[in-house]
Order: C-alpha cells, then sequence, then structure tokens
C-alpha cells in the first residue's frame, strides 16, 4: 500500500504530525490583554491551592476530605457519609452550573481556571522558557543539558509540592508535616502515594501535557453538544479576514486580483495556541478558550493599522451575521432546574439534625422473662454527633407507663462528627401487654437543641392474669 494512501487529508489531531508521530508543541507566548487577566486568575487559584489547607474555619480546615473516616470538611461545615442526599444535590447542581457556564460562554473554564491549563502555562512552560529560551527567539547554545536537567530538578520541586499540598486536602497539614519529618517506613501507603502523584504530574506537565486536553479529557467532547450557534466562543471572522494573503506597501496595478481580506496569514495565532489548532478553520474540540490568538492577532492588526477583532470573542450566529438570541430553552431550563436543586439542598441543609439517630433489637432472644415476670428486651442504638463539642445523650422511655429503662435511664457520650453506641434494656411490667407485642416511645435527647422520639414495638407474650386463690 501506497504511503499516499495512508496520508489523511486533514490532521487527525493537533498533536500528531502527518505520519502519526508525536507533533511536540512549544507555543509562543502572546502578552496581551486577555493573557495578563489570565495570568492575574491563574496565581490567584495557585495561591488559593497551596493556602486553604492550612486556613482555619470554626477551627477546622476550610476543606479536609477525610476518607478514612467519612468526614468531608468545607468551610468549618462538616458532612458526614451519611449525608448522600446533601452530596447527591451537590453534585447535580455542580452539573448543571457547567451546562449552564458552557451554554454562555463555551470552554470558558478550560482556559482560565481549569489546572490542567493553569499549571502548565503559568508555572511549568515559562520554567521551560526560562532555562531553554523562549519560542520566536534566539535559544541558548551553551550548557544544553545542563539547562535541561535544572529544568527538571525544579519541575520534580515543584511537582512534590503540588503532591504534598494534594495530601493535604485528605489528611490535614499537621500530618502531612509529621509524615514530611518523619521515615517513610512509619507511612509507606502515603510515601508512595506522595511519590506516585509527583511521578504523574511530573509526566503529565514534563511530557503529555496539552494532550490531556486533546484526547484525554471528556470535557472537550462534551462541548459540541452543550454549546449552541449562540454560545461565546474564540471565532475567526471569516468573511473580514478572507481571502487572507500577505499585504505589500506597493498597489498593485493587476485590477484583477482579488482583494485580499485583513488576515495577512502571518500564522501568529497558529503559533501561539497551546493545543496547536489553527482558529481559522472553525471552531475545534481542541480550543480551550485561551484567548491566545486573540492577543496575537490584535498585535498583528496593530501593526498593519487594521480595527482589532478579527479573531475574538464571539458567536457563531454574531460572526456570520445572523440572528442572535440570548433566551434560548438551554439558557432557560438549566437556571430553572439549578434553582430548584439549590432550594431542595438548603432545605435539606437546614432541616439537618443535630444528631443522626439508629435503633434496633440486640441479637439474641427477642424477649426475656425475668423470675419477677417481668419482659425484657435489649436493644442498641447508634449515635452520630454533629456537634462540634462532645455531647451527652440520654435514652428514656416516655411512654406506655410500665415500661422503663434498667436503671431508669441511659446515656451516651458521643465526640463532635463521631458515631458511637450503646445496649441498653428495656423492661415491662406483664400487664402491659395486652397482645404478643406493644409500641413502645423511645426518647433520646441532649437536653438542649436535640431530642427524638422513636416508636419501638417491644416483643413479649399476651398477659394472662393468675386465677385468684383463696384459703381454705
Amino acid at each position: 500500500m501506497s504511503e499516499s494512501l495512508l496520508k489523511p487529508n486533514e490532521r487527525v489531531l493537533s498533536t500528531l504530525n502527518d505520519d502519526g508521530t508525536r507533533r511536540w508543541l512549544k507555543p509562543r507566548l502572546s502578552p496581551g490583554r486577555f493573557w495578563m487577566r489570565r495570568r492575574l486568575v491563574a496565581y490567584l487559584l495557585i495561591a488559593l491551592y497551596s493556602l486553604l489547607p492550612f486556613i482555619k474555619i470554626n477551627d477546622k480546615p476550610a476543606i479536609l476530605l477525610d476518607i478514612m473516616h467519612r468526614e468531608f470538611t468545607f468551610f468549618g461545615k462538616t458532612f458526614l457519609s451519611h449525608d448522600t442526599l446533601l452530596f447527591g444535590l451537590f453534585m447535580i447542581m455542580v452539573f448543571f452550573t457547567i451546562f449552564l457556564v458552557t451554554a454562555l460562554f463555551g470552554r470558558i473554564w478550560c482556559g482560565w481556571m481549569c489546572p490542567q491549563t493553569v499549571y502548565l502555562e503559568f508555572l511549568y512552560r515559562p520554567i521551560e522558557r526560562l532555562f531553554e529560551g523562549a519560542p520566536g527567539k534566539k535559544k541558548p547554545k551553551k550548557h544544553l543539558g545542563l539547562r535541561r536537567f535544572l529544568k527538571y530538578a525544579v519541575y520534580l520541586i515543584i511537582s512534590l509540592h503540588l503532591a504534598q499540598t494534594f495530601l493535604s486536602y485528605f489528611v490535614g497539614t499537621s500530618v502531612v508535616h509529621a509524615w514530611i519529618f518523619g521515615s517513610p517506613l512509619d507511612h509507606p501507603v502515603a510515601f508512595i502515594l506522595v511519590i506516585g502523584t509527583t511521578g504523574l504530574m511530573l509526566f503529565d506537565f514534563g511530557i503529555f501535557r496539552e494532550q490531556v486536553c486533546c484526547v484525554i479529557c471528556p470535557y472537550a467532547r462534551l462541548q459540541g453538544a452543550l454549546t449552541d450557534q449562540d454560545s461565546l466562543i474564540i471565532t475567526y471572522d471569516k468573511e473580514r479576514g478572507e481571502p487572507r494573503g500577505r499585504k505589500t506597501k506597493k498597489k498593485s496595478a493587476d485590477t484583477s486580483l482579488p482583494v485580499l481580506g485583513d488576515c495577512i496569514d502571518c500564522t501568529m495565532c497558529v503559533q501561539t495556541c497551546p493545543t496547536g489548532i489553527d482558529i481559522r478553520m472553525g471552531s475545534q474540540l481542541e480550543c480551550i478558550g485561551c484567548a491566545q490568538c486573540i492577543d496575537a492577532c490584535d498585535v498583528v492588526m496593530d501593526k498593519i493599522d487594521r480595527p482589532r477583532g478579527l479573531i475574538r470573542y464571539s458567536s457563531e450566529n454574531a460572526v456570520e451575521h445572523k440572528a442572535q438570541h440570548f433566551l434560548r430553552p438551554r439558557v432557560v431550563i438549566y437556571p430553572l432546574i439549578l434553582l430548584l436543586v439549590f432550594a431542595g439542598f438548603i432545605v435539606v441543609l437546614v432541616s439537618k439534625n443535630h444528631a443522626n439517630i439508629w435503633l434496633g433489637r440486640e441479637a439474641g432472644l427477642p424477649f426475656y422473662t425475668l423470675p419477677t415476670g417481668e419482659i425484657t428486651n435489649q436493644l442498641r442504638t447508634r449515635i452520630t454527633n454533629r456537634n462540634a463539642i462532645s455531647t451527652t445523650y440520654t435514652i428514656t422511655v416516655i411512654e406506655p407507663e410500665g415500661v422503663t429503662i434498667s436503671g431508669g435511664s441511659a446515656t451516651l457520650t458521643v465526640k463532635p462528627g463521631k458515631e458511637a453506641s450503646e445496649k441498653f434494656v428495656v423492661i415491662a411490667q406483664p400487664e402491659v401487654f395486652t397482645t404478643s407485642q406493644i409500641e413502645i416511645v423511645i426518647r433520646i435527647t441532649d437536653h438542649n437543641e436535640f431530642t427524638k422520639d422513636t416508636i419501638f414495638e417491644m416483643k413479649g407474650h399476651k398477659y394472662k392474669a393468675l386465677p385468684e386463690t383463696t384459703d381454705d
């Protein structure tokens, strides 16, 4: 089979050459108004990521995802594993927020706030330019091997910091600090996790890079379904830019030649694109909406004395001079769903009890008859304390009369955010039983903000009065 038959008619991926080999991208930096804003946002996000584990709210880390103990703290509020409904509602809100933002602004998340873009474009690639020189400029010729070694050494230090910070979100900064200065043999799982995460970050930001956005990330594939002709995306004004061609100072005497558009085919938009696409070919899934092509094109337009905006944030309908619609079904439906789910989330959050209670029968005989004729049931309760302080709960039977807890009541002290269980014995007078089981009401209270009454079926046997005897 000839090579011409194997060669595709157009580029399959921006990160692949025609022969299928890796196309290594080293985009040129195009400082401009959007790049300055993105850099500010990126540095704020990097600082926030590094500082959040150290920030305390109500004596708790701002964010702590304690998977081992199934406790999840967000800005002073701790959620437990029982809060599955809250978690489900929260995830629904997250997804529909993504849908709404994408419908309005395209992939603005990818270009402005995604960790992959933030760290690659504003941390790792600047370090690479520092040691190996910036594309489009004269590169250093001496000590290239040493420069590359130093680059990866800095990469390693940064990746190690990011990995340890990542671990802090799950175990806390104090634990990570103790692990850093302790022996890895004392915490082999955490050590392996940090080394593995560091290695993955080195591979991602040092080698794999933009292929995460082009090949792995599913968000790019969803873009076509989540956006429409009125979504704000990076666009190229084809009507204004075509036909493209180099401009000359001398006017051509040949009037048969077509009048050239504003695009001078300098390819700066392609050279500066972090995913290597040509935005002039239309909307593409690899476009992350970073606006580097806008900054590059604006500089060129300034130089040739043409108005900016040949490449700009706009919608496909606007560029094609078609009717634009801000209010459209998805822009109306998504906020309505968000509003309903958010209302449900608030209702569940506000109505959440200060404690979770489980009450059940202890394993063994369903009931036991004492020599005195009294009936006993062994019960067990599990209490999850949601308060920020240790709380003592009292367990009593409030009805019917003739049923009590051994000792009058049972108590259980539970630490904040923890779960504890207690076994207790319920005693009933035999005459209480008109059937083989009766309903009793058990009250569990902390004598302050929490009280819960639970109806429980107590087992026994139907009471039969003994015949009266007379003395002869």
